[in-house]
């Protein structure tokens, strides 16, 4: 099996995610890469090195703002040229929307929210979550190029070393897919890694009580060099930025260790962050759900046992 990836990259830098889809396909077959953008060259040595054997590069100036319908030109010219048959998307805001026009574009079908592909009796079966993610489903396509949009932090990059072979790929645009400009790119300034690419994420519920005692949560991270997530009855409490929730309807993590505070552990919380390697809930409740899956768990308040826990932190790393 072949599979043509879309790496999604910022800043010089690609997506976690996307690394995270390459080495997947890598797995399955032969992994080829689609890097889109302007002034990208350089980026083609880096998907070599997790698992890209091809990449295609498409370097021009129509590509430099991230905007969705000239990806879905570049990568529409080069899926009917080479034939290709599978093509993946880690989830992001730009990889839904290229993914998504690239469907329609190509007539083509277009599975989403999948977190694992296998290749079963020969055919390529993706695994979706269904009912609230109590269970899970095998989808597959009726024809070719089928087309998969994987959710964020499904699978974690694997550096292998390698070297692929760059082909540059000179792409026409259509007239349409000219028409918007992008005018103000903001980005919210933030400390600290994200919580896609933090190995420790200090995530906190409504638990905590309301926006001000996340100050709590912040200080364990810094001390721990993570990151700060939350649920979304935090995010739509409006006490934390939507970019942290982890969840069902948010993002999906799995760092090396995850410290659960005054989160409950309800089934469209867990989706979330059960790929997480070793997880630690504090909860005062005793019954909480969180407690049935969790490695360590602490019964106590939260607003005593995180200030100590971060002292004892910094203590440690002082000596």
């Amino acid at each position: 099996m072949t599979g043509l990836v879309f790496l999604e990259h910022h800043g010089g830098e690609f997506l976690k995610g996307s690394l995270g889809v390459l080495a997947k396909a890598a797995s399955l077959g032969e992994a080829h890469a689609a890097v889109l953008g302007s002034g990208v060259a350089g980026l083609a040595d880096q998907a070599g090195r997790y698992g890209a054997a091809k990449v295609y590069v498409v370097d021009d100036p129509a590509l430099e703002a991230p905007l969705p319908q000239p990806r879905v030109d570049a990568l529409a010219q080069i899926v009917r040229e080479q034939a290709i048959e599978n093509v993946f998307f880690a989830q992001s805001v730009l990889a839904s929307d290229v993914a998504a026009g690239l469907a329609a574009r190509l007539e083509a079908g277009l599975n989403w929210q999948l977190t694992d592909l296998a290749v079963e009796d020969g055919g390529l079966v993706g695994k979706q979550p269904a009912l609230g993610d109590s269970v899970i489903v095998d989808v597959g396509w009726t024809q070719t190029p089928r087309l998969a949009l994987f959710r964020s932090g499904a699978f974690d990059p694997v550096e292998t070393g390698g070297q692929a072979a760059v082909e540059q790929v000179g792409v026409s645009f259509e007239d349409f897919s000219l028409a918007a400009r992008m005018l103000e790119q903001l980005q919210e300034e933030a400390t600290g890694p994200s919580i896609e690419e933090a190995e420790i994420i200090v995530a906190g519920g409504r638990g905590l009580g309301g926006p001000e005692s996340f100050t709590v949560l912040e200080e364990l991270a810094a001390a721990l060099g993570g990151a700060v997530a939350t649920t979304r009855a935090v995010v739509d409490a409006g006490w934390y930025p939507y970019s942290t929730q982890v969840g069902q309807t948010g993002k999906t993590v799995s760092p090396k260790l995850y410290v659960a505070c005054g989160i409950s552990g309800a089934i469209q919380h867990k989706v979330g962050m059960q790929g997480s390697a070793v997880i630690v809930a504090i909860n005062k409740d005793p019954n909480a759900p969180i407690f049935e899956f969790c490695d360590l768990g602490v019964v106590g308040d939260l607003h005593s046992v995180v200030p100590k826990l971060t002292e004892l932190v910094k203590t440690h790393r002082a000596g």
